[in-house]
């Protein structure tokens, strides 16, 4: 696609933008300010959206991201050689404000708590553009955004969310406005989301094919859909909308003095008393009501802070009263659920092939849960993990004599082998005595598992 680019992508109009992606640095942008006019009412923004570098940038993007074909059945590499000879006509109906995007295709996915979050998959061509818009307006609009915002930011993750929200219980804080609104991305109002976006955004091309892409149609089960509110999960686009049209409700409580965390649409108020956590939930309905968003009053409480959970993290009080960081109850249900799918003793693979498998998910769940503090429930589960592999490789071995053969090749003394031989159908139990001086913690190491201490 990059030599599709090169050879197809006319050369635009060169502007000063940063054309770096969308979570690049945003300190030179600030410190600068805008390195194009937004107020006006030409199309600086569009024709810094279609030069080439941003456009060969957000390529790259969407080709590290993958993702699915959309409607068109087009999958990355088949756009490339799409684009080829279509982005001329592309481009000039961006420029003339005709483009029309392809309807989204929706697709279901299950909630570990039971039902369905439902996900938009526009058409990979959608998804360059929107990634290509993105990447001029993120730079204008982010600095513009709440302190107290963390979701889809540049340099700002879900961690930094939480350990904002630990040192506002430290200091005292311990009930939490904890409000969760309903379905918010299927009904977001489109005529008040433009509103907002174009208050920061003053170029009515831009704001023309952000509406577009807005009432974009959604195809479900090979039926096309009208829409008329919501901003779908799944383009490059909807969390940014997102944030545009919730700063508002963080402004107000900025405005108030309040501490609180936002991620997306999960907010997060700390004060001091049940009482004053009233107050700021009757504050946050109207402002919520004033966009047409509704809270999801069975989810939404005011309640001392610990046992409630807040991106997959709970507080717990440690010694000296010093609040840490534990994984929430839920988080930890879905977690070991996952370890069991993954070491059932009925597969049929190999010891090394089920390894392989848990390291990918044990990596990508460490790193995000890693700022929990309790090294104890670590050790427990790195002990219980060891524990299902080591019973699966007992499986494995099936009979007595091989068990006694392979335990014998490992290392184990002849003593040692003839016991564990001696029970081989007791997987579950053999794999939690003798066995541990012989399938140690460090073959485990060389097989590659990853350690959760």
């Amino acid at each position: 696609m990059s030599k599709a680019m090169r050879q197809k992508f006319a050369k635009a109009k060169r502007t000063s933008v940063a054309t770096g992606e969308a979570g690049g640095d945003l300190a030179r942008d600030e410190a600068c300010g805008p390195q194009w006019e937004i107020d006006g009412t030409g199309s600086a923004l569009l024709e810094a959206m279609l030069a080439r570098a941003n456009l060969q940038q957000a390529w790259k993007r969407v080709k590290a991201n993958k993702g699915s074909a959309g409607v068109d059945g087009l999958d990355i590499r088949q756009t490339a050689e799409y684009l080829k000879t279509a982005w001329p006509s592309i481009r000039d109906q961006l420029r003339q404000g005709n483009y029309r995007p392809s309807p989204v295709r929706r697709v279901a996915i299950p909630k570990p708590e039971g039902g369905q979050r439902e996900l938009g998959i526009p058409t990979v061509l959608d998804r360059l553009i929107q990634q290509a818009l993105l990447q001029v307006l993120q730079p204008v609009i982010d600095p513009t955004f709440s302190e107290h915002s963390y979701g889809f930011r540049p340099r700002r993750r879900a961690q930094d969310a939480v350990l904002k929200a630990q040192t506002y219980v430290q200091s005292g804080k311990r009930i939490v406005v904890d409000v969760d609104l309903e379905k918010f991305f299927d009904r977001v109002n489109h005529d008040i989301l433009i509103d907002r976006f174009s208050k920061r955004v003053k170029d009515q091309s831009i704001i023309r094919l952000v509406r577009a892409y807005l009432n974009a149609d959604i195809m479900s089960h090979g039926v096309v859909q009208a829409r008329y509110q919501g901003t779908p999960q799944g383009g490059p686009l909807s969390p940014l909308l997102a944030n545009i049209l919730l700063d508002e409700v963080d402004k107000e409580l900025q405005k108030r003095g309040h501490c609180f965390v936002r991620y997306a649409d999960d907010c997060n108020v700390y004060v001091g008393s049940i009482s004053a956590g009233q107050r700021v939930m009757r504050l946050l309905r109207r402002c919520y009501n004033r966009l047409k968003l509704k809270v999801n009053e069975t989810k939404s409480a005011v309640a001392n802070v610990i046992g409630r959970k807040f991106l997959g993290y709970s507080f717990w009080v440690g010694p000296k009263a010093r609040i840490k960081r534990r994984v929430a109850d839920k988080a930890m249900t879905t977690f070991k659920h996952r370890i069991r799918q993954l070491t059932r003793r009925s597969h049929s693979q190999s010891l090394s092939e089920i390894i392989a498998r848990l390291r990918r998910y044990l990596l990508g769940w460490k790193g995000y849960f890693g700022l929990a503090q309790t090294p104890g429930i670590w050790r427990r589960l790195d002990k219980w993990l060891r524990h299902r592999l080591r019973a699966i490789q007992l499986k494995q071995w099936k009979r007595g004599t091989t068990q006694y053969r392979e335990l014998l090749a490992l290392g184990a003394s002849a003593h040692v082998a003839r016991q564990i031989a001696a029970n081989s159908r007791c997987w579950w139990r053999n794999s939690a005595k003798l066995l541990n001086s012989v399938l140690t913690i460090s073959y485990f190491d060389r097989l590659g598992l990853p350690r959760l201490l």
